[in-house]
């Protein structure tokens, strides 16, 4: 099966979680590569990454400390194809990764994602528990077929970042 590579290391400030590759993406071989996905310029606009760039240079994100990897790999039109048994497999692929490369913050792209992965409902915003030691954060999906609007997505974003500069501060001050 092709989907897309993982881009992850260890210790990162943030690993954005997606919930599957769409086929489209799969084919040109980079994240968010749909054509009404609003996820590069919301990364950039939010100040997640501090220069814009979009899906061609989607392994740029490890410079600024950003990983992206999905819940689900297998690739499909939309995540109404996906089975029940797609999300349990993620769950324990998703876990294991996270286990491992202990970022500072996961952020779930889509409510949908984080519900699969947690098997309960949720609300968008900074979720309770810790992941791994890292602290969740739950975004609109930046899917072109989202109706939320791009000032509300904006919004999130804008939280996501602040909160990944002062866990990445919180983590300075311990390492020193």
């Amino acid at each position: 099966m092709r989907t897309l590579p993982d881009h992850l290391r260890k210790g990162m400030k943030l690993v954005i979680v997606g919930c599957n590759p769409s086929e489209s993406s799969v084919r040109v071989g980079h994240y968010y590569a749909g054509r009404g996905n609003e996820f590069w310029p919301m990364l950039y606009e939010s100040g997640v990454v501090p220069e814009p760039f979009d899906y061609h240079d989607d392994k740029r994100v490890i410079e600024f400390g950003v990983g992206l990897t999905d819940l689900v790999k297998r690739p499909t039109k939309g995540i109404e194809e996906l089975k029940r048994e797609d999300y349990a497999e993620g769950r324990i692929v998703l876990s294991q990764k996270l286990e491992e490369f202990a970022p500072h913050v996961v952020a779930f792209n889509g409510k949908l994602t984080y519900e699969q992965f947690a098997q309960r409902k949720c609300k968008f915003g900074m979720q309770k528990e810790l992941l791994y030691g890292a602290r969740v954060y739950v975004l609109p999906s930046t899917s072109g077929v989202n109706t939320i609007s791009k000032s509300e997505k904006l919004r999130h974003f804008r939280k996501l970042a602040q909160l990944v500069a002062r866990i990445g501060e919180e983590h300075e001050t311990r390492d020193h």
